[in-house]
């Protein structure tokens, strides 16, 4: 069964304003996610706008081309790999020193990512792009990424698989500091939820 991941979110988007949004993310997420094998982690959809220096640049290809759109889904792709191999360490690299989440800081995402590793296995995200943003901050080059997507994994002592975080059209903050683009934090507010007991939590990434 071949599922159009995009147009589900296209539909969801319309359909935000009649139904609630975590009714409508987990439609499409679960649609998505659980029939398509070989989907791309980190996505572009085709109806993206980037905003750089004033202009925007829409058109799946020419997205696909700019130089900043490449080196983001490359941080994300790489943040992924490392999530796969439950390198926590590697994973810390896609995080800025200044990371800040509602208080949350660099050590606290350290030891989330932990306890996540030993809770869950098989852990794996998914993130949909649909609109970026380019800025400055005093000498600092920063994105605002709009980002659709979710955290999942398979629970150690059931053998369950679980959507253990989800979010929809959370803004993403990234600095760009040397080659690479690392992770500030989102807007929004702290989730009442938790999938594990002791972990301050909220959308990862």
């Amino acid at each position: 069964m071949k599922i159009d991941l995009c147009g589900l979110i296209r539909c969801s988007m319309k359909c935000r304003k009649k139904l609630p949004a975590f009714l409508v993310l987990g439609f499409a997420l679960c649609w998505a996610l659980g029939p398509v094998v070989g989907l791309a982690k980190v996505q572009v959809l085709p109806e993206t706008t980037l905003l750089v220096e004033g202009k925007k640049v829409t058109g799946q290809k020419r997205l696909q081309g700019h130089r900043i759109v490449k080196e983001l889904l490359a941080s994300f792709e790489r943040a992924e790999a490392a999530l796969k191999k439950e390198d926590v360490d590697e994973l810390m690299q896609f995080y800025a020193p200044a990371y800040d989440y509602h208080g949350l800081k660099e050590s606290d995402v350290r030891r989330v990512w932990g306890e996540v590793f030993e809770h869950y296995k098989a852990v794996e995200s998914l993130h949909l792009f649909s609109d970026i943003k380019v800025t400055q901050v005093n000498n600092e080059i920063r994105v605002e990424v709009t980002c659709t997507g979710g955290l999942y994994g398979t629970d150690e002592r059931t053998g369950n698989r679980l959507t253990l975080d989800s979010w929809f059209r959370e803004v993403h903050y990234l600095v760009k500091e040397g080659d690479a683009w690392r992770f500030l934090g989102n807007a929004g507010e702290v989730p009442a939820g938790a999938p594990f007991s002791s972990a301050p939590h909220h959308p990862l990434f």
